[in-house]
């Protein structure tokens, strides 16, 4: 039972793990910071996965569950999140470097976001991965009418901030 739930875990692990980068971009500004982020994620995830139902797709999970760890960890930096070594299971994932060549276009954009709060980040993250404002409000768990009212202030806020 283990094996398989292990097993199905890395698979979708596998495909999805571009979003834990993704988010490791948004909330942190260096190499070891981004790293750190991306395996207390990968930790979360996989201590939660036994948990996860199938109600929604593995990509919407595991945007939340990455979210809020992201959120989680550096709104209370302060605070010290127990920790687990990523090497006990980490010769079993397959990893892939990221590679932000594509990105540095939008280093910008990301400079501005790194300006919004930590709900906003969330907000502008989701829209830009083309989420459906249906989706983006199950992944923060807030209402739809909710989500376009954020959305739309985040918006504004980062018009303001790229265009003073």
């Amino acid at each position: 039972m283990q094996k398989n739930l292990e097993e199905k875990f890395l698979l979708d692990f596998e495909a999805n793990q571009n979003i834990a980068h993704k988010i490791c971009r948004l909330y942190t500004t260096n190499r070891e910071a981004h790293n750190d982020l991306f395996q207390e994620i990968t930790i979360q995830l996989w201590k939660n996965y036994p948990k996860f139902r199938g109600d929604s797709k593995f990509s919407t999970w595991m945007y939340r569950v990455a979210l809020n760890t992201a959120i989680s960890l550096y709104r209370k930096s302060t605070r010290k999140i127990k920790t687990q070594d990523i090497s006990d299971f980490a010769y079993k994932i397959k990893s892939q470097d990221y590679d932000d060549t594509e990105e540095l276009q939008l280093k910008a954009l990301y400079k501005a976001i790194h300006q919004l709060n930590d709900i906003d980040k969330a907000l502008i993250f989701l829209y830009l991965e083309d989420k459906p404002y249906k989706e983006i409000s199950e992944t923060l768990g807030i209402t739809s009418v909710n989500a376009r009212v954020k959305m739309n202030r985040a918006k504004e806020k980062l018009k303001n901030i790229l265009n003073p």
